[in-house]
């Protein structure tokens, strides 16, 4: 782009940390790379080309998956464990999980995305299937809630963030706080308890994971007609630390700000998984290679069904079913199925659902993406501590005063305290105008000095510890929550089937989350058996 270092750390990090990182001398810089997705395959999407397959390069199916992601993989994880094998899952890129893929290195792997699972509660009776399936649980308690063996349940230290030089304990900065933030944050507090204790008349909660189960009543739909930031403004929070917090929340399970975010996605990132009013949420589940753990075993489940590389660039429907065309090694493949799980982002369909522009369900442009760019810093050695009294390294490290998301430290869960280890940084584009456009024209150095002098701050000798830094930039990383969306009929229209093709996908929720992901393909999965047995 032709900007200068301190244009670009301006741009980033904000200008008085770019005029003092500029006047630093040269740092020495690692080995690295892009990684990850191919854009330049995606946008052959866009250009509405023409595909004939030849005849020999027909197969047919009962079923095919679009999109090897959560979603995808959830439908085909429970069509084969209903003995519905007759499908094949079309998977664009060379790795299946889409947003909750991870890497393989030493001395642990890593994520690319998603880090995490709070523990269901009792209710989510297929989900908590999943944990059992994979050894993770430990059985029940009295009133039938859910065990996590404790070596997945994130360990102490869990989060921490640093501030004017300084770590401190947890993610709401209590450290100088003033009579007037603990008065705020008491109330915000009491205003969560309501929400968490809220009933409507039919007995559900306004908010609860997945979200298909939230009360539709007036009273929280209600909520996504305004901002978080102007819900706050409502309700008479103006303490600095209190917006941040909650910023930092929008930013961080959405991808948003505070005023790009709905206030009801705002309230039910702090609602949904607390169980009861004074509880806290609940534990997190995790691995040092994050949700690429339940990616991998979904994978394993379904491997002989998966076709990688399978860019889908045609779905049209017929009288007989659904014709799809994918581009695999540069040939055409074409399957005749009876259906179809679209389980890709929706803004993908008209560009590949033949029939779809020219009469609509619904408006796939309304289903908004952001972008995010993940870096992993492969380091020979933790940093030093700046101060003797500093609250040591956690899992979560977050940097108050970045728009950055700080980093995860994948050797955290396996106790590796000491030594080699990787940390994961995340940076979403919330602060750019057009960020995703901007993003894909930054290069490999350009995101890696971000990254370092981000990191910096905090940890001086950053530069000298990496030995190298990957990089996967995510143009369209997750639906977009706001105002107005959540509960619109557009998205309601969408989760509709369209002649015989079922979608599945988080951005039917509004919000992506693994659960919501699960949640979607395994409804999409019960839907077609469904069909199928009453057609």
């Amino acid at each position: 782009m032709n900007l200068s270092r301190r244009q670009l750390l301006s741009t980033f990090l904000g200008a008085p940390l770019a005029l003092a990182a500029c006047g630093d001398a040269p740092r020495r810089f690692p080995d690295g790379e892009i990684v990850g997705q191919n854009a330049v395959l995606g946008h052959v999407l866009r250009e509405g080309r023409a595909f004939d397959v030849a005849a020999d390069n027909w197969s047919n199916v009962g079923t095919a998956i679009v999109g090897g992601g959560v979603a995808g993989l959830s439908a085909a994880w429970k069509l084969s464990k209903l003995g519905r094998n007759n499908f094949v899952l079309l998977e664009l890129e060379k790795e299946t999980g889409g947003t909750s893929q991870s890497g393989v290195g030493q001395p642990v792997g890593y994520p690319w995305g998603a880090h995490y699972l709070p523990v269901p509660f009792r209710e989510n009776v297929d989900l908590i299937e999943l944990l059992d399936e994979m050894s993770l649980t430990d059985g029940r308690t009295a009133d039938n809630n859910v065990i996590v063996k404790e070596q997945y349940l994130c360990r102490d230290p869990e989060e921490r963030v640093f501030y004017k030089g300084r770590w401190y304990d947890g993610l709401y900065l209590h450290a100088g706080e003033s009579d007037e933030d603990k008065r705020q944050y008491a109330e915000f507090q009491r205003r969560i308890d309501y929400w968490v204790t809220w009933r409507d008349a039919t007995g559900r909660r306004a908010f609860v994971v997945p979200s298909a189960n939230c009360s539709d009543d007036a009273e929280a739909t209600a909520l996504d007609r305004v901002s978080f930031g102007e819900w706050l403004r409502q309700n008479g929070f103006t303490s600095e630390r209190l917006i941040w917090y909650c910023d930092y929340a929008c930013r961080d399970d959405y991808g948003l700000k505070i005023e790009q975010t709905s206030a009801w996605a705002g309230l039910f990132y702090f609602c949904s998984r607390v169980r009861k009013s004074g509880e806290g949420s609940q534990p997190f589940i995790t691995f040092p290679e994050g949700n690429g753990r339940f990616v991998n075993h979904l994978t394993e489940s379904v491997k002989d069904k998966i076709l990688r590389s399978h860019m889908v660039v045609s779905i049209v429907p017929n009288a007989n079913g659904v014709d799809v065309i994918c581009l695999a090694d540069g040939q055409l493949r074409g399957f005749h199925c009876e259906k179809v799980i679209y389980a890709s982002p929706i803004f993908t369909a008209p560009y590949v659902i033949r029939g779809l522009v020219d009469d609509p369900p619904f408006a796939a442009n309304e289903f908004q993406h952001n972008a995010w760019f993940v870096a992993n810093l492969f380091l020979k050695d933790r940093p030093k501590p700046r101060f003797a009294r500093d609250f040591p390294l956690a899992w979560d490290n977050v940097l108050y005063e970045s728009p950055s998301l700080g980093y995860v430290n994948a050797t955290h869960q396996k106790g590796i305290d000491y030594g080699p280890t990787v940390w994961t940084y995340y940076y979403p584009m919330c602060h750019e105008e057009d960020g995703r456009t901007k993003l894909f024209n930054y290069e490999w150095r350009d995101l890696a000095d971000v990254c370092l002098t981000d990191m910096a701050r905090a940890h001086p000798d950053i530069y000298e510890l990496t030995t190298r830094i990957d990089i996967m930039r995510w143009g369209h990383a997750m639906i977009s929550p706001r105002p107005g969306f959540i509960w619109s009929k557009n998205k309601q229209a969408a989760s509709k089937p369209y002649r015989n093709i079922h979608f599945a996908h988080t951005d039917l929720s509004g919000i992506a989350l693994f659960e919501e992901a699960f949640y979607h393909g395994l409804r999409s999965a019960v839907s077609v058996i469904k069909e199928v047995r009453t057609g």
